[in-house]
Parts: structure tokens; C-alpha cells; sequence
């Protein structure tokens, strides 16, 4: 679980605005809401992994979530446009990602929280105590392509601060 500092790990974010039908008649989303629309993240975020639900089912694990935990510091509202944001935290035991729910217009934090799954074999129903190596490879996989890009963006960085020896030259 202990990573470099400068190892990356995913994360995504989503935008969307709070539709009608997650609301009450005070025009607040329902709590229960919430869960979905971090799914929402999580979904975008296991898809840059290439190990979303359906993935995780053909590599013969279920992830069911067992444990889940939000706090609430502002209301989203009818209309509202919201950025939501999941962040891969520790996935060598277990996946563990951690949200965020900001307005999108003003940046003003209104829900965070985290989820935990767990690997469990399809075919025997049993708890893994270490993540499968199906994520373990694509979580390595998609590092050292970030790995790649930022090297590459270095480079470029790099070939636009040197000088051009004909610059300037008649």
C-alpha cells in the first residue's frame, strides 16, 4: 500500500448535473443519490484501468463493495452542475478509492468520502486477502504509460527551451 510519492494512480472525474428525478421536493438530491453518482466516477475510473465490472467478471473475480462511507457538507440541487471525483487509494488487498463532490461553478466541496471492495473468486465464493494479479497488471500497465506521457511531455518541455542553433543566422 505504500507507494512512492511519485508513482501515479488513477483518477477520474465526472460532470454531470443533478437531474430532476434525484430530487425532493425541497429540490435537494436524496442522499442515497450520492452512491450513484460515485459509481459513476468509479466506473470512468476502472475503464482507464481496463478493469471494469465486466473485465473483473471475465478474470473470474466479483468486487462487491463492503464498506461505505460519505459525509455531507453542502446539498446538491436540482439543476446544479457537480464534478465528481474518484481517486484510487490502495488496491494490494483490497480497492479502496476515495471521492470527492464539488459544485463545478464555485469548487465548493459538498460530499466526500471513500468505498472498499474486495476480490472474491466466482467460481468458489472466497475472499482473496490480496488483490488478484489481474489488477495488480493493469494497474502497471496503465503507470508506466503515465510514466511515458510525462517523460514524453518532459521531453518536448525540454526541446522547446534549447535554443535553435540556425535561429537568428542569415
Amino acid at each position: 500500500m505504500n507507494q512512492p510519492s511519485d508513482t501515479p494512480l488513477p483518477t477520474a472525474t465526472v460532470e454531470m448535473e443533478v437531474p430532476f428525478h434525484d430530487v425532493d421536493m425541497m429540490e435537494v438530491a436524496w442522499h442515497g443519490h450520492y452512491v450513484r453518482y460515485l459509481e459513476i466516477a468509479r466506473c470512468k475510473l476502472l475503464d482507464m484501468l481496463d478493469y471494469n465490472y465486466p473485465q473483473m467478471r471475465d478474470s473470474g473475480y466479483a468486487w462487491p463493495v463492503i464498506d461505505l462511507r460519505l459525509r455531507y457538507a453542502g446539498p446538491a440541487r436540482f439543476g446544479q452542475r457537480i464534478a465528481v471525483t474518484a481517486r484510487l487509494r490502495e488496491w494490494e488487498n483490497r480497492l479502496k478509492l476515495d471521492y470527492v463532490i464539488r459544485d463545478v461553478e464555485s469548487g465548493k466541496r459538498l460530499t466526500r468520502g471513500y468505498s472498499v471492495q474486495v476480490a472474491v473468486g466466482l467460481e468458489d465464493g472466497e475472499m482473496l486477502l490480496a488483490s488478484p494479479a489481474a489488477l495488480s497488471e493493469r494497474l502497471a500497465a496503465w503507470q508506466a504509460s503515465q510514466s511515458q506521457i510525462s517523460q514524453s511531455r518532459s521531453s518536448d518541455e525540454d526541446a522547446s527551451a534549447t535554443p535553435n542553433p540556425t535561429q537568428g543566422t542569415p
